[in-house]
């Protein structure tokens, strides 16, 4: 069994503690988002949680544990989100340079394959206009060179809450966002030239760009179709055969898992999180 620490909030940065208690129970109960009353029991025995894949913006905590966790016997990898947005848009982020030296010490000790660098959501705005993008990635594209092989991308999707804070910023400053796909969910021709140009920009790094349940296909732009929970790597890593699909979004590639922790949760408060 895969276990996702978390998709619904940042466990690493905010819960590690928590995370330690429950893996030291055994178990940790999650509520059904859709009804709180069904509670799902999942075991964190490492016989039974064999991979544990982390979702965080700070990879501080597994500097510190993950030798440990290795220890108990559990294999582990880390996707570390940092796209150094402004304020309006990333109320916490962590310390950047933090967080660049944390990715970097990860890699050197566990290895670059198990450090996994997430640029998403790809947001196209007065705020992050296709300049501030390309200076934005190159600027931590070439602070990760050597650290990262992988980063991943995705366009920002909107759901009813993210919709209402994004509005209330329009509302309070000089605050624009243009569609980023057309109805049918493709790339319009702005954003399929900054993610070319991002993907080029990657492999200067080193680095190879993958999409993130997306829909279109992006290899005309340099970006291949990829599973942020990816049996690929997993096979690649310890040799386990990962069988399924996961339920999650409709596009999504990823093996299956089960995702722990709570929605609302996160202090982050990221304006375009489907999270909060």
């Amino acid at each position: 069994m895969i276990v996702s620490v978390s998709r619904r909030n940042d466990i690493p940065r905010f819960h590690f503690r928590w995370f330690l208690e429950k893996l030291e129970q055994g178990f940790v109960d999650v509520a059904n988002p859709f009804n709180r009353n069904q509670i799902r029991r999942v075991s964190l025995l490492p016989s039974d949680a064999e991979i544990l894949v982390f979702w965080t913006r700070d990879p501080s905590a597994l500097l510190i544990y993950g030798k440990n966790l290795e220890s108990l016997g559990y294999k582990w990898y880390c996707m570390t989100t940092l796209t150094a947005y402004p304020p309006q848009l990333e109320a916490n982020p962590p310390e950047q340079a933090l967080v660049l030296r944390g990715l970097h010490e990860l890699s050197g000790r566990f290895g670059p394959e198990r450090v996994l660098w997430r640029y998403d959501p790809l947001i196209l705005s007065s705020l992050t206009t296709e300049d501030f993008h390309l200076a934005n990635f190159k600027r931590l594209s070439g602070a990760l060179k050597g650290a990262v092989r992988r980063v991943i991308v995705s366009g920002y999707d909107e759901y009813p809450r993210t919709r209402r804070r994004m509005e209330k910023l329009a509302a309070g400053e000089a605050f624009t966002m243009p569609p980023l796909r057309d109805q049918e969910g493709r790339f319009l021709p702005p954003a399929q030239s900054l993610l070319k140009k991002l993907a080029e920009l990657a492999r200067e790094a080193g680095m190879t760009m993958q999409s993130c349940a997306e829909k279109e296909d992006l290899s005309p732009l340099g970006i291949s179709q990829g599973a942020c929970i990816d049996r690929d790597l997993i096979k690649t890593l310890w040799n386990i055969e990962i069988p399924g699909k996961a339920n999650q979004r409709k596009h999504c590639r990823c093996a299956p898992s089960v995702d722990i922790g709570s929605y609302g949760a996160c202090p982050a408060l990221c304006a375009y999180c489907y999270a909060r």
